[in-house]
């Protein structure tokens, strides 16, 4: 209780600035055109039965390999990708750095199963931290554990089931990829976020994410552990986490969001008869996330936060405790980061307010990147009020260019 008032005061306070209505700062870097793209994109997963055809036309056309690659790369790969390439990619992370805006790039091909795949995806992942090191663009590096690794590994070794020789090989095999790529990190002092994913495959990512932890964050945070807050027990789990950290000297790196994979895991949880790890709705969620966010910021000195959100309310209370605690908008220990074509109200505003601020930028052939674009236009679809309000400052922004209505901006 104690904590809503303070969380409401704080708000309360906050809301005042407005800072992210500005939408000619927002929108600075796009054309008439891609504003256009924009307001049709968002406007079409703004209608769930329409994403819903959408996708099931896309995973058909690609089952019967149709030459569907040039309208998705035309519409939203645009949208939502930097580029095939990390080259690609550059016009626009440079782009973005002039208006203060870092990068996180991205390798987004998922659900393969092959060790020759995980193999060459670790490569991959290497070159992107070797291609980020000195690169001022650049603010962190990430991977996704099932990307280097079978997801049934993962799933097994969560559940605690023993494995056979052939599986215990292939989990070392796994260890050393996380190994390997965090060490390169650390090397070249560049950060790298480790994604979450389902909750029956997350605790060995803790576990092995938390030895990366002790071993490679002893001065300062390079590796950071991804905490899916509408999971009802991430609150315990990083005060438990902290208090291992502090016990064996080493700094938490924690990315924070609200999470992605609900539908899934409540019709999992109820399938198979246990409790959903899911906070029972959005409010509750919201509260979580808040609630690990005051707590990590409360515990600044062991804990470095990376908060990926799309909420104004959760980001104008980050500011806020900021403000109150004396913390300069420049701390490193604290960043802000929405995904590349989406809150760019937040993302820009933050950036020339001073804070710091990183879109992260997903790449790969167009074929590659499709789980991760139809899963981009079903969360958008899902959440309730979120495309809503990326329409209605698209719209607004399209106006004040046209002349339709006078606004001060502040």
């Amino acid at each position: 209780m104690l904590f809503q008032n303070l969380y409401l005061r704080k708000i309360q306070q906050s809301m005042v600035t407005k800072i992210f209505n500005n939408t000619k700062r927002a929108f600075a870097l796009k054309s008439d055109k891609e504003l256009k793209k924009a307001l049709f994109i968002f406007g079409m997963m703004n209608k769930p039965a329409l994403v819903a055809i959408g996708t099931r036309v896309t995973n058909l056309a690609i089952k019967l390999n149709l030459p569907v690659d040039g309208l998705i790369r035309k519409t939203i790969f645009e949208m939502f990708c930097g580029g095939i390439s990390m080259k690609d990619c550059e016009p626009v992370m440079e782009k973005m750095y002039q208006m203060h805006v870092h990068s996180v790039l991205d390798f987004s091909k998922e659900g393969e199963e092959a060790e020759e795949v995980f193999d060459k995806t670790l490569e991959i992942k290497k070159d992107i931290v070797k291609f980020a090191n000195g690169k001022k663009q650049i603010s962190f590096t990430v991977f996704k554990p099932t990307g280097i690794g079978r997801f049934e590994i993962w799933e097994k070794v969560s559940a605690k089931e023993e494995l056979s020789k052939k599986e215990q090989e292939e989990w070392e095999r796994v260890r050393n990829r996380v190994d390997e790529i965090c060490k390169l990190a650390y090397n070249l002092d560049t950060k790298i976020l480790a994604d979450a994913e389902e909750s029956w495959m997350q605790d060995a990512a803790d576990d092995l994410l938390e030895e990366m932890m002790e071993k490679y964050n002893k001065e300062k945070v390079i590796v950071y552990n991804t905490l899916q807050c509408y999971r009802w027990d991430r609150l315990q789990y990083i005060k438990d986490l902290h208090k291992r950290a502090k016990n064996k000297g080493f700094k938490v790196g924690a990315k924070i969001v609200r999470g992605a994979y609900m539908e899934k895991e409540n019709a999992r949880a109820e399938k198979m008869g246990y409790p959903t790890p899911i906070c029972e709705d959005k409010e509750a969620t919201d509260v979580n996330f808040n609630a690990v966010l005051y707590y990590a910021m409360q515990n600044l000195e062991d804990i470095w936060l990376y908060i990926g959100t799309h909420n104004e309310v959760s980001t104008y209370l980050t500011m806020q405790l900021m403000d109150e605690k004396g913390i300069d908008q420049r701390d490193d220990r604290i960043w802000f980061s929405q995904l590349f074509g989406m809150s760019d109200h937040i993302t820009f505003n933050l950036a020339l307010n001073g804070f710091n601020a990183a879109k992260l930028v997903p790449f790969g052939p167009v074929k590659d990147v499709i789980p991760y674009l139809i899963r981009r236009a079903q969360e958008n679809s899902s959440v309730k009020g979120q495309t809503g309000r990326e329409l209605a400052l698209l719209r607004e922004e399209k106006d004040r260019r046209d002349g339709n209505f006078t606004k001060t901006i502040a």
